[in-house]
C-alpha cells in the first residue's frame, strides 16, 4: 500500500514547520522565568519546584512538557537550566539512533545538567529502556564482550534532569511517562499575553510598534509565540520599506493582506478547505478521504497539519459522520448559510 503521508508545506502561521528565520533571532527567547510571558499557573508551580531543588542542592525532578508546536517547550527547558544555573544539553529523539548515542551524552553530563530531548515520543525502544535506568538509578547498563563471554556492567552517571517534550503525548509509552516527576501542559496563549510577547519582541528587535498593530499581529498568530515572532519580522520588513521602520496598524493590515493571512491567522489554503466543505458539501458532513481528494492533499497532511487549528478556532468539527463547518465559519468567511442540507459523503 502506498504511503499516504504527504509533504508538509512551508508556512508562516503553521508553527510545526521550521523556517530559516526561526534560528536567527534566538535573542527573542526569554532566558529566565520572569521574562517568560504567559502560562502563568504552570510557571508559578515550576518556580516553586526549582526553588525547592536549589535549596536542597539537588537536581530538579525529571520534567515532561506537553503541547502543540511553537508554544515554548524548548525555550522553557533552557529557562529551567538558567534558573538552576546548570549546563544545558539538547537533542531530539530521531538523532538518537543507537544506545551508544545516548550513552555518549549521559557519560559526559555534569551534576544537575538539564538534558532536553525533543520529540521524545519518537524514541526507539532500546534507547527508551536504557533511559529508564538512567532516570531512576542514575546508572547506565552497558554490555561488554560478545557471545558467551558477554557481561553487563553498570556505569554510574551524575544526577541530571531529563526534560522530555512532545506534541503527541498519546504516543509516549506509559513506563516512560511514569518516570517523570513533573508534568507541564502548554495551552494556547491568551490575547493579552500574545500582545505582551509582540511588544517584548519588538523592543528586542528595536522596532517601534503601535498598540493596535501589536493587537492585530497577536490575534493573527494562532495563540502561538513562534507565529507572532514570524509575523513581527515580516511586518518589520514592510514597515522598513513603507513607513520608515514604524509598524502601524495600516502596515500590519497591508502586510497581512499581502501574505493572505486574516485576523484569525488563517492562510488562503485554510480558508479554501472551509469553502470547499461549504460550497461542495453544503457544510458537511464529509469524510476525511473525500475531503483530502477534494483539496488535493494527503489524508495525514489534512488531519495533522490543517485541521487542528481549524478545530481549535471553532471553525471545523470532527463528527462520527465526517467533517462539518460551524456557524462561526460561515460568519468568518462572510458566507450565507443555506437552509437545506444533505447527508454528506462518508467515504
Amino acid at each position: 500500500m502506498a504511503d499516504k503521508k504527504g509533504p508538509v508545506p512551508s508556512s508562516i502561521v503553521h508553527p510545526e514547520t521550521p523556517l530559516e528565520d526561526d534560528s536567527r533571532d534566538l535573542s527573542l527567547r526569554p532566558r529566565f522565568l520572569q521574562e517568560f510571558l504567559g502560562q502563568a499557573s504552570m510557571k508559578e508551580n515550576l518556580s516553586v519546584f526549582i526553588s525547592a531543588a536549589k535549596q536542597r542542592k539537588e537536581s530538579l525532578d525529571h520534567l515532561f512538557l506537553i503541547g502543540p508546536p511553537g508554544l515554548g517547550k524548548t525555550t522553557l527547558a533552557q529557562v529551567v537550566a538558567n534558573e538552576l544555573g546548570v549546563d544545558f544539553k539538547v537533542t531530539s529523539a530521531p538523532a538518537l539512533d543507537k544506545p551508544k548515542d545516548l550513552a555518549g551524552i549521559l557519560t559526559t553530563v555534569s551534576e544537575g545538567t538539564v538534558f532536553f530531548i525533543d520529540e521524545i515520543h519518537r524514541l526507539k525502544p532500546t534507547i527508551e529502556e536504557m533511559l529508564y535506568i538512567a532516570m531512576e538509578d542514575y546508572e547506565l547498563d552497558w554490555i561488554i564482550g560478545q557471545g558467551p563471554s558477554a557481561r553487563t556492567i553498570r556505569i554510574p552517571i551524575p544526577p541530571f534532569t531529563l526534560v522530555g517534550a512532545t506534541t503527541k503525548a498519546g504516543m509516549v509509552s506509559s513506563p516512560l511517562i511514569s518516570r517523570f516527576g513533573i508534568t507541564c501542559r502548554f495551552s494556547f496563549y491568551e490575547p493579552a499575553d500574545m500582545e505582551a510577547i509582540v511588544h517584548r519582541s519588538a523592543g528586542i528587535l528595536k522596532v517601534s510598534i503601535d498598540d493596535d498593530a501589536a493587537a492585530l499581529i497577536a490575534s493573527s498568530s494562532r495563540g502561538t509565540p513562534r507565529v507572532a515572532n514570524r509575523l513581527l519580522r515580516r511586518m518589520r520588513d514592510f514597515a522598513q520599506v513603507f513607513e520608515q521602520g514604524h509598524i502601524s496598524l495600516r502596515v500590519v493590515q497591508e502586510g497581512l493582506k499581502r501574505l493572505e493571512i486574516d485576523s484569525l491567522g488563517l492562510e488562503r489554503y485554510d480558508r479554501e478547505i472551509l469553502k470547499i466543505i461549504i460550497e461542495r458539501y453544503n457544510g458537511g458532513p464529509v469524510g476525511a478521504e473525500t475531503l483530502a481528494i477534494s483539496v488535493g492533499e494527503a489524508v495525514d497532511t489534512l488531519e495533522d497539519y490543517y485541521e487542528p487549528y481549524l478545530i481549535q478556532a471553532g471553525l471545523l468539527q470532527r463528527t462520527p459522520r465526517g467533517r462539518m463547518v460551524t456557524p462561526f465559519a460561515y460568519e468568518h468567511l462572510n458566507l450565507e448559510r443555506k437552509q437545506h442540507g444533505n447527508n454528506g459523503l462518508l467515504f
